[in-house]
């Protein structure tokens, strides 16, 4: 075998959980072959160097061998070398470390840091006009 669709590698390695997933990301352009975006019908040859971009993190890896069927965990080794550079793990740690949810204002419920935070305010509020003497 020497040439497989990307889709089915990035599945098969475990890149991606499933082959829809796998077929979609390379629609939406987040998959890439020497910085050009690549179709899910792109055949792959040993010795490329795949970039897929999981925001906000793009994995690059070495093909090393070529299968369409779905590998265990323990076999992957021998089909991919990661060859993501360290920066691309450090903004993964930045944005653990941060905990930052890039939630738009007003969509979506809040979370229980986001109601603890807004009853402390309104608490903190309220306790402050009680101390104001409205008659004068």
């Amino acid at each position: 075998m020497d040439e497989v669709r990307i889709d089915k590698w990035l599945w098969a390695v475990r890149v991606f959980k499933t082959r829809t997933v796998a077929t979609d990301a390379c629609k939406k352009n987040r998959v890439s072959i020497g910085g050009v975006n690549v179709k899910p019908s792109r055949v792959i040859r040993t010795g490329e160097v795949i970039a897929v971009r999981k925001p906000p993190v793009t994995y690059s890896f070495r093909v090393l061998g070529l299968t369409q069927n779905r590998l265990g965990a323990k076999l992957v080794p021998q089909y991919l070398e990661n060859v993501t550079p360290p920066e691309q793990y450090e903004i993964l740690e930045m944005n653990r470390i941060t905990g930052f949810v890039n939630r738009a204002k007003g969509l979506g419920r809040p979370t229980k840091k986001d109601r603890r935070e807004l009853d402390e305010f309104t608490v903190a509020d309220i306790d402050d006009t009680e101390e104001f003497d409205w008659d004068e």
